[in-house]
């Protein structure tokens, strides 16, 4: 992405601090003899006025990512673009960090629209655009949606699959990614008795398909605080993310750490690979009766996620737990003065329990359910009498949530 985005400048040079010559530069403390140094050492010539450095694997030095802000202040005119994996982890070790000097961007899998644009499939992407979606469209974008909600959305797994079409020969690379993190997040571990920790949750997460303990974490021995400690390491790296649920029925919405959490994989694909469920997946017609519907549901959590570029965002599901009478909504969204229930879930409304539990609860009377049939805007009524609105969406509007809510809130009323 960023190699495409070089074409914009007259002069590029792309370091890689994993390779040592690269890294060595930032041994010298001076930018000017750092620039002139990659200018030899890669062959550009440095008459030319627009430059873009690009700096990759930046958190192989963390005296690199001290020396951003001499860039910053010293060479205003040079356009410098960073990338590491892991980062947030070399970002602790920085003892003098640029503040106020580094704009942060986080990249996601991609998600159902941008993994249209790797199919090149301009009208698909024209019809998933309209609000609201054309009936025409339903049949094409949900075996689409299908498709992708198969292999996920990492951009080299896509980038294969666009070429050769074929599921089957994506599990080495599937594989290989996995492996790469696998690796990478033991390094940042404090101790051997840490990596170890790191590892089996790595090896056991995948199968737990409801909200987690921490202790005894994977039919372990690990007690609670080592467990949590190696989660949220995890969590900050964004490999494994502890999704927190909350009571809140009004603004704002008010995360609940004292409740368990469900976690989120960075992919959805990777989760599919792991659990060897890719093959099923293919000849099932409605992904809710599927893996208890977990799949699905995580999707369109990783779909929710993918939209916000704020790297602290989190989706929340909703919990009401009393004593002979347990609520769970799969996901809110918060919109204005209003939190939004959200259910990921086929069938007729009278199994939306807890969706009802919320409405009857709540300042408003709007409610979204993903599931596998059309666009549709019901009235309805809970069975304690309280009427309220339902907007069914296709899984594939997923990216569209927050839009769809702005319309429904704007254009209907009781």
């Amino acid at each position: 992405m960023i190699r495409d985005f070089s074409k914009e400048f007259e002069n590029y040079i792309e370091l890689n601090l994993e390779r040592k010559s690269d890294r060595d530069l930032f041994e010298m403390d001076d930018i000017g003899k750092i620039l002139n140094a990659a200018y030899l050492l890669k062959g550009v010539s440095s008459n030319k006025k627009e430059t873009l450095l690009f700096i990759d694997e930046i958190q192989e030095s963390p005296k690199a990512i001290k020396l951003l802000r001499y860039f910053y202040e010293e060479k205003p005119d040079l356009y410098v673009v960073t990338a590491g994996s892991l980062l947030e982890f070399a970002l602790k070790n920085v003892p003098s960090f640029p503040v106020g000097r580094i704009e942060y961007l986080y990249l996601h899998p991609l998600n159902f629209e941008e993994y249209l644009g790797a199919l090149e499939h301009k009208e698909a992407i024209d019809a998933l655009q309209n609000i609201t979606i054309p009936d025409y469209a339903q049949d094409v974008l949900l075996n689409l949606f299908h498709e992708y909600a198969i292999i996920g959305g990492m951009p080299e797994i896509v980038s294969q699959f666009v070429k050769d079409k074929n599921i089957a020969n994506l599990s080495k690379t599937y594989n290989g990614l996995w492996q790469s993190y696998r690796d990478d997040v033991e390094k940042y571990a404090r101790n051997n008795s840490g990596k170890k920790i790191i590892r089996h949750i790595i090896e056991t997460a995948a199968y737990e398909t409801d909200r987690i303990k921490f202790e005894r974490f994977g039919k372990s021995n690990y007690r609670s605080r080592e467990v949590g400690e190696a989660l949220r390491s995890l969590d900050f790296a964004k490999i494994i993310q502890l999704i927190y649920p909350t009571t809140s029925i009004l603004p704002p919405v008010i995360t609940d750490y004292k409740k368990r959490p469900r976690l989120q994989f960075l992919d959805t694909g990777l989760l599919n690979q792991i659990l060897n469920l890719q093959g099923q997946m293919i000849t099932v017609n409605d992904l809710n009766d599927f893996y208890r519907g977990k799949i699905i549901q995580h999707l369109v959590c990783q779909e929710l996620i993918s939209i916000h570029e704020d790297v602290f965002y989190k989706p929340h599901f909703w919990v009401r737990e009393k004593k002979d009478s347990n609520s769970e909504v799969d996901l809110v969204y918060r919109y204005e003065k209003y939190i939004i229930p959200i259910e990921v879930k086929s069938g007729k409304q009278g199994r939306l329990r807890s969706l009802h539990q919320f409405i009857e609860r709540t300042n408003h009377p709007y409610a979204i359910r993903l599931y596998a049939g059309e666009y549709k805007i019901e009235k309805a009524k809970t069975p304690g009498g309280t009427s309220y609105l339902l907007m069914n969406l296709p899984y594939y509007l997923g990216t569209k949530i927050p839009e769809y809510i702005d319309y429904l809130v704007n254009n209907y009323q009781l």
